[in-house]
């Protein structure tokens, strides 16, 4: 993952004319999928072709949300159609929606008022793994443990 971080990470989108020179440059392809996204520790949006990894998209540094973003066109404005917090890269909890949020308003995309698809990530006491955890059951995958109720991916431990 290392090799793929580059300096720049992925588009810087500050402002609603940022966004919207970044969307054009977009193939009908790449719309119909879901892109990249992080929010810096600057607060500021950045986005990249789906298959990339979030911690790329930031530059290799530390964040305030990431997941995956899809967009709409919606009576001649974009929208936000899906976002989540679905980054295994950054694990980040679902209180970063606050600063997703934030992020988007600031391009004045509109946006639904939560996570439309949460994901819920654990990291296990017991063997460091990190898990996704479904349908509210709280066990390491990987070594059958209990998995602690509060979220505790720390990505600087």
């Amino acid at each position: 993952m290392k090799a793929a971080v580059r300096p720049d990470g992925g588009r810087r989108i500050g402002s609603a004319g940022d966004f919207g020179g970044w969307i054009v440059e977009q193939s009908a392809a790449e719309l119909a999928e879901p892109f990249t996204f992080v929010v810096g520790m600057d607060g500021v949006l950045r986005l990249a072709q789906r298959r990339s990894e979030h911690v790329a998209c930031a530059g290799g540094d530390m964040v305030l949300g990431a997941g995956e973003i899809s967009f709409m066109r919606e009576a001649a404005r974009w929208t936000v159609s899906e976002v989540s917090n679905q980054s295994t890269g950054y694990c980040p909890d679902g209180s970063s929606w606050a600063e997703v949020a934030r992020a988007l308003d600031a391009v004045e995309l509109r946006r639904p008022s939560g996570f439309t698809h949460e994901v819920v990530f654990r990291r296990c006491p017991d063997c460091q793994e990190h898990n996704i955890v479904r349908e509210d059951d709280f066990v390491c995958a990987f070594c059958g443990s209990c998995l602690p109720a509060a979220w505790n991916v720390d990505p600087t431990a």
